[in-house]
Protein backbone atom coordinates (compact mmCIF):
# COMPACT_ATOMS: atom_id res chain seq x y z
CA UNK A 1 0.00 0.00 0.00
CA UNK A 2 0.94 3.61 -0.70
CA UNK A 3 -0.38 6.71 1.24
CA UNK A 4 0.75 10.15 2.27
CA UNK A 5 2.16 10.25 5.45
CA UNK A 6 2.44 12.75 7.86
CA UNK A 7 3.23 13.21 11.83
CA UNK A 8 1.19 14.59 14.74
CA UNK A 9 3.59 15.85 17.44
CA UNK A 10 2.51 16.75 21.03
CA UNK A 11 6.13 16.71 22.56
CA UNK A 12 4.83 14.04 24.72
CA UNK A 13 6.24 14.61 28.22
CA UNK A 14 8.73 11.89 29.35
CA UNK A 15 9.31 10.95 33.18
CA UNK A 16 12.46 12.08 34.35
CA UNK A 17 13.32 14.52 31.10
CA UNK A 18 13.13 18.31 31.09
CA UNK A 19 11.84 20.79 28.85
CA UNK A 20 14.82 21.01 26.74
CA UNK A 21 15.31 17.67 26.70
CA UNK A 22 11.86 17.04 25.17
CA UNK A 23 12.26 19.83 22.71
CA UNK A 24 15.57 18.66 21.76
CA UNK A 25 14.31 14.99 21.22
CA UNK A 26 11.54 16.59 19.00
CA UNK A 27 14.37 18.09 16.99
CA UNK A 28 15.71 14.60 16.01
CA UNK A 29 12.09 13.21 15.55
CA UNK A 30 11.30 16.11 12.80
CA UNK A 31 14.01 16.08 11.29
CA UNK A 32 14.65 12.51 10.47
CA UNK A 33 10.68 12.69 9.32
CA UNK A 34 11.67 15.20 7.10
CA UNK A 35 14.64 13.07 5.56
CA UNK A 36 11.88 9.98 5.38
CA UNK A 37 9.23 11.37 3.27
CA UNK A 38 6.88 12.41 5.47
CA UNK A 39 4.08 14.99 4.32
CA UNK A 40 3.53 17.00 6.85
CA UNK A 41 4.39 17.19 10.81
CA UNK A 42 1.54 19.19 13.05
CA UNK A 43 1.92 20.74 16.48
CA UNK A 44 -1.07 20.23 19.20
CA UNK A 45 -2.45 23.44 21.13
CA UNK A 46 -2.98 22.11 24.66
CA UNK A 47 -2.40 24.28 28.08
CA UNK A 48 -1.79 22.67 31.47
CA UNK A 49 -1.88 19.16 30.15
CA UNK A 50 0.90 17.14 31.94
CA UNK A 51 1.00 14.85 29.25
CA UNK A 52 1.61 17.69 26.00
CA UNK A 53 4.48 20.40 25.70
CA UNK A 54 2.99 21.42 22.44
CA UNK A 55 1.74 24.45 23.90
CA UNK A 56 2.11 27.06 20.86
CA UNK A 57 1.95 25.41 17.47
CA UNK A 58 3.21 28.60 15.56
CA UNK A 59 6.54 29.10 17.71
CA UNK A 60 7.29 25.14 16.94
CA UNK A 61 6.72 25.91 13.09
CA UNK A 62 8.41 28.98 12.35
CA UNK A 63 11.44 27.04 14.71
CA UNK A 64 11.49 23.65 12.52
CA UNK A 65 10.58 25.11 9.66
CA UNK A 66 14.36 27.09 9.39
CA UNK A 67 15.73 23.53 10.43
CA UNK A 68 14.05 21.81 7.95
CA UNK A 69 14.00 21.30 3.73
CA UNK A 70 10.87 20.33 2.55
CA UNK A 71 8.13 18.88 4.90
CA UNK A 72 4.91 20.99 5.47
CA UNK A 73 4.61 22.70 8.96
CA UNK A 74 1.25 23.09 10.30
CA UNK A 75 -0.66 23.36 13.76
CA UNK A 76 -2.99 20.45 14.73
CA UNK A 77 -4.60 22.59 15.75
CA UNK A 78 -4.51 26.37 16.52
CA UNK A 79 -7.90 26.67 18.70
CA UNK A 80 -10.10 29.26 17.50
CA UNK A 81 -11.98 30.14 20.70
CA UNK A 82 -8.56 30.49 22.46
CA UNK A 83 -7.46 33.29 19.66
CA UNK A 84 -8.88 36.51 17.92
CA UNK A 85 -9.47 35.54 14.51
CA UNK A 86 -7.41 38.34 13.48
CA UNK A 87 -4.24 36.88 15.73
CA UNK A 88 -4.76 33.49 14.20
CA UNK A 89 -4.46 35.06 10.64
CA UNK A 90 -1.46 37.14 11.29
CA UNK A 91 0.48 34.44 12.82
CA UNK A 92 0.10 32.22 9.96
CA UNK A 93 0.37 34.98 7.38
CA UNK A 94 3.88 35.36 8.55
CA UNK A 95 4.60 31.78 9.24
CA UNK A 96 4.06 31.85 5.40
CA UNK A 97 5.76 34.38 4.49
CA UNK A 98 8.92 33.10 6.22
CA UNK A 99 8.19 29.35 4.47
CA UNK A 100 6.58 29.69 1.66
CA UNK A 101 4.59 26.70 0.61
CA UNK A 102 4.90 25.06 3.74
CA UNK A 103 2.35 26.39 6.49
CA UNK A 104 -0.69 24.33 7.33
CA UNK A 105 -3.53 25.93 9.43
CA UNK A 106 -5.38 23.40 10.89
CA UNK A 107 -8.51 24.64 13.14
CA UNK A 108 -9.66 23.07 15.73
CA UNK A 109 -12.86 23.45 18.08
CA UNK A 110 -11.54 22.55 21.82
CA UNK A 111 -9.73 24.60 24.65
CA UNK A 112 -6.87 22.72 24.83
CA UNK A 113 -7.70 21.43 28.09
CA UNK A 114 -9.52 20.23 30.80
CA UNK A 115 -9.72 22.78 33.68
CA UNK A 116 -12.24 25.66 33.42
CA UNK A 117 -9.93 27.98 35.05
CA UNK A 118 -7.53 27.84 32.55
CA UNK A 119 -10.35 27.96 29.94
CA UNK A 120 -11.53 31.25 31.35
CA UNK A 121 -8.08 32.69 31.40
CA UNK A 122 -7.01 32.20 27.95
CA UNK A 123 -10.23 33.68 26.99
CA UNK A 124 -10.11 36.77 29.88
CA UNK A 125 -13.16 35.47 31.68
CA UNK A 126 -15.38 34.29 29.39
CA UNK A 127 -17.28 31.18 28.87
CA UNK A 128 -16.09 28.57 26.64
CA UNK A 129 -17.68 29.11 23.38
CA UNK A 130 -20.37 27.63 21.40
CA UNK A 131 -20.67 26.16 18.16
CA UNK A 132 -22.24 28.68 16.37
CA UNK A 133 -19.54 31.42 17.96
CA UNK A 134 -16.89 28.58 16.65
CA UNK A 135 -18.50 28.93 13.20
CA UNK A 136 -17.99 32.23 13.12
CA UNK A 137 -14.32 32.49 14.22
CA UNK A 138 -13.51 30.09 11.29
CA UNK A 139 -15.30 32.27 8.61
CA UNK A 140 -13.53 35.39 10.17
CA UNK A 141 -10.00 33.95 10.26
CA UNK A 142 -11.04 32.59 6.29
CA UNK A 143 -11.47 35.95 5.48
CA UNK A 144 -8.82 38.06 7.23
CA UNK A 145 -6.57 35.42 5.24
CA UNK A 146 -8.32 35.43 2.09
CA UNK A 147 -7.39 39.18 2.04
CA UNK A 148 -10.71 39.99 1.10
CA UNK A 149 -11.26 41.18 4.62
CA UNK A 150 -9.01 45.02 3.78
CA UNK A 151 -7.12 44.32 6.99
CA UNK A 152 -3.02 44.14 5.91
CA UNK A 153 -1.63 41.52 7.95
CA UNK A 154 1.28 42.17 7.44
CA UNK A 155 2.96 44.90 4.77
CA UNK A 156 3.56 43.84 1.13
CA UNK A 157 1.84 40.48 1.85
CA UNK A 158 -0.86 39.15 -0.23
CA UNK A 159 -2.24 35.66 -0.44
CA UNK A 160 -1.63 33.55 -2.84
CA UNK A 161 -1.06 29.45 -3.43
CA UNK A 162 2.02 29.62 -1.23
CA UNK A 163 0.06 31.35 1.44
CA UNK A 164 -0.86 29.43 4.93
CA UNK A 165 -3.52 26.20 3.71
CA UNK A 166 -6.64 25.95 6.27
CA UNK A 167 -7.69 22.66 7.68
CA UNK A 168 -10.77 22.12 9.62
CA UNK A 169 -10.09 19.46 12.69
CA UNK A 170 -13.23 17.11 13.49
CA UNK A 171 -14.46 14.24 15.79
CA UNK A 172 -18.31 14.41 14.96
CA UNK A 173 -20.45 15.01 11.53
CA UNK A 174 -20.87 18.14 13.02
CA UNK A 175 -17.57 19.51 12.50
CA UNK A 176 -17.65 17.84 9.13
CA UNK A 177 -20.71 19.62 8.05
CA UNK A 178 -19.01 23.31 8.71
CA UNK A 179 -15.83 21.59 6.92
CA UNK A 180 -18.04 20.35 4.20
CA UNK A 181 -20.04 23.86 3.77
CA UNK A 182 -16.53 25.81 3.80
CA UNK A 183 -14.63 23.78 1.36
CA UNK A 184 -11.68 22.66 3.39
CA UNK A 185 -9.86 19.71 3.62
CA UNK A 186 -10.79 18.18 6.92
CA UNK A 187 -8.50 16.23 9.22
CA UNK A 188 -10.19 13.41 11.52
CA UNK A 189 -9.07 12.65 15.28
CA UNK A 190 -9.35 8.95 14.88
CA UNK A 191 -6.65 8.75 17.50
CA UNK A 192 -9.02 10.05 20.10
CA UNK A 193 -12.35 9.31 18.87
CA UNK A 194 -12.33 5.80 16.51
CA UNK A 195 -15.74 5.32 16.36
CA UNK A 196 -17.27 8.53 14.51
CA UNK A 197 -14.10 8.44 11.63
CA UNK A 198 -16.26 6.39 9.11
CA UNK A 199 -19.25 8.57 9.29
CA UNK A 200 -17.73 12.03 10.16
CA UNK A 201 -15.89 11.29 6.72
CA UNK A 202 -19.12 9.89 4.76
CA UNK A 203 -20.72 13.07 5.66
CA UNK A 204 -18.28 15.37 4.69
CA UNK A 205 -18.06 14.14 1.32
CA UNK A 206 -21.57 14.08 0.56
CA UNK A 207 -21.96 17.56 1.79
CA UNK A 208 -18.74 19.33 0.20
CA UNK A 209 -18.66 22.68 -1.90
CA UNK A 210 -15.72 23.25 -3.56
CA UNK A 211 -13.72 26.76 -2.69
CA UNK A 212 -11.14 28.50 -2.73
CA UNK A 213 -9.07 26.39 -0.10
CA UNK A 214 -10.08 23.28 -2.10
CA UNK A 215 -11.77 22.51 -5.16
CA UNK A 216 -13.15 18.29 -3.66
CA UNK A 217 -12.90 16.45 -0.63
CA UNK A 218 -9.79 15.66 1.26
CA UNK A 219 -9.77 13.43 4.31
CA UNK A 220 -6.98 13.20 6.57
CA UNK A 221 -7.14 10.51 9.23
CA UNK A 222 -5.02 10.91 12.57
CA UNK A 223 -4.01 7.08 13.54
CA UNK A 224 -2.19 5.99 16.94
CA UNK A 225 0.77 4.61 15.48
CA UNK A 226 3.24 1.96 17.62
CA UNK A 227 4.82 -0.06 14.67
CA UNK A 228 7.89 -2.21 15.90
CA UNK A 229 9.63 -5.63 15.00
CA UNK A 230 7.20 -7.77 16.51
CA UNK A 231 3.64 -7.97 17.81
CA UNK A 232 4.53 -8.63 21.03
CA UNK A 233 7.13 -5.47 21.12
CA UNK A 234 4.30 -3.07 19.77
CA UNK A 235 2.38 -4.30 22.80
CA UNK A 236 5.19 -3.59 25.47
CA UNK A 237 6.33 -0.31 24.03
CA UNK A 238 1.53 0.97 23.98
CA UNK A 239 1.30 0.18 27.15
CA UNK A 240 2.39 3.52 28.33
CA UNK A 241 0.12 5.39 26.52
CA UNK A 242 -3.17 3.01 27.45
CA UNK A 243 -2.04 3.34 31.23
CA UNK A 244 -2.08 7.43 30.49
CA UNK A 245 -4.95 7.17 28.55
CA UNK A 246 -6.86 5.24 31.82
CA UNK A 247 -5.46 7.63 34.17
CA UNK A 248 -6.86 10.45 32.00
CA UNK A 249 -4.68 13.51 33.39
CA UNK A 250 -0.82 11.91 33.83
CA UNK A 251 2.12 14.27 35.00
CA UNK A 252 4.62 12.52 32.16
CA UNK A 253 4.59 9.33 30.31
CA UNK A 254 6.07 6.25 31.55
CA UNK A 255 8.74 3.96 30.74
CA UNK A 256 7.77 0.66 29.20
CA UNK A 257 9.81 -0.66 32.08
CA UNK A 258 7.61 1.30 34.09
CA UNK A 259 3.83 0.70 32.70
CA UNK A 260 4.92 -2.62 32.74
CA UNK A 261 4.96 -2.69 37.06
CA UNK A 262 1.43 -1.36 37.07
CA UNK A 263 -1.87 -2.30 35.86
CA UNK A 264 -4.86 -0.27 34.08
CA UNK A 265 -7.98 0.07 36.33
CA UNK A 266 -10.42 -2.09 36.03
CA UNK A 267 -13.17 -0.04 34.71
CA UNK A 268 -11.11 1.65 32.26
CA UNK A 269 -9.64 -1.31 30.41
CA UNK A 270 -12.73 -1.86 27.88
CA UNK A 271 -12.50 1.54 26.72
CA UNK A 272 -8.83 1.94 25.86
CA UNK A 273 -8.72 -1.69 24.89
CA UNK A 274 -11.56 -0.53 22.22
CA UNK A 275 -9.86 2.42 21.30
CA UNK A 276 -6.74 0.61 21.03
CA UNK A 277 -8.42 -2.03 18.28
CA UNK A 278 -9.10 0.80 16.43
CA UNK A 279 -5.65 2.34 15.95
CA UNK A 280 -2.46 0.56 14.16
CA UNK A 281 -0.16 -1.64 16.57
CA UNK A 282 1.99 -4.41 15.35
CA UNK A 283 4.74 -5.27 13.35
CA UNK A 284 5.37 -3.92 10.24
CA UNK A 285 3.26 -6.71 8.45
CA UNK A 286 0.37 -6.01 10.93
CA UNK A 287 0.64 -2.10 10.92
CA UNK A 288 0.23 -2.71 6.46
CA UNK A 289 -2.97 -3.96 7.41
CA UNK A 290 -4.09 -1.50 10.02
CA UNK A 291 -3.25 0.92 7.86
CA UNK A 292 -5.12 -0.47 4.30
CA UNK A 293 -8.01 -0.85 6.72
CA UNK A 294 -8.60 2.06 7.82
CA UNK A 295 -7.90 3.67 4.53
CA UNK A 296 -10.41 1.33 2.87
CA UNK A 297 -12.84 2.09 6.08
CA UNK A 298 -12.66 6.20 6.08
CA UNK A 299 -11.18 6.62 2.07
CA UNK A 300 -8.47 8.39 3.83
CA UNK A 301 -6.59 10.48 1.04
CA UNK A 302 -4.01 10.63 3.85
CA UNK A 303 -2.80 9.45 7.24
CA UNK A 304 -1.25 11.44 10.00
CA UNK A 305 0.34 9.10 12.92
CA UNK A 306 0.57 10.12 16.08
CA UNK A 307 3.23 7.78 17.89
CA UNK A 308 2.83 8.19 21.92
CA UNK A 309 5.84 6.24 22.77
CA UNK A 310 8.58 7.34 25.91
CA UNK A 311 11.71 8.35 24.06
CA UNK A 312 12.72 9.71 20.82
CA UNK A 313 14.70 6.97 19.04
CA UNK A 314 11.85 4.47 19.76
CA UNK A 315 9.28 7.41 17.85
CA UNK A 316 12.23 7.43 15.49
CA UNK A 317 12.17 4.14 14.82
CA UNK A 318 8.13 3.46 14.66
CA UNK A 319 8.20 6.53 12.04
CA UNK A 320 10.88 4.53 9.87
CA UNK A 321 9.21 1.51 9.99
CA UNK A 322 5.74 3.18 9.10
CA UNK A 323 7.04 4.44 6.39
CA UNK A 324 8.15 0.59 5.15
CA UNK A 325 4.95 -0.58 5.57
CA UNK A 326 3.20 2.22 3.70
CA UNK A 327 6.47 2.43 0.76
CA UNK A 328 6.64 6.08 1.77
CA UNK A 329 10.68 7.46 0.37
CA UNK A 330 12.06 10.72 0.35
CA UNK A 331 11.22 12.73 -1.97
CA UNK A 332 13.74 14.73 -4.20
Amino acid sequence: MTISLSALDLVIAESNRTAEELLAATSRTVLRLDELGYRRVWFAEHHAMGLSGSVVPAVLMAHFGALTRRIRLGSGGVLAPNHAPLAIAEQFAMLAVLHPGRIDMGIGRGPGTADPSIVRALRRGAEPATDAEYAEDVAAILHYLSGDSGVQLIPGWRPDADGARPWLLASSPAGAMLAARLGLPIALAHHIRPDGSVATAERYRERFTPSRWADRPYVLVAVETVVADTDEEAARLARPIDLARARQSPAALPTAEEAARQEIPEDARAMVASIAAAQARGSVETARRRFADIVRQTGADELMLYVPLHDAEARIRCFELSAKACDVSAEA
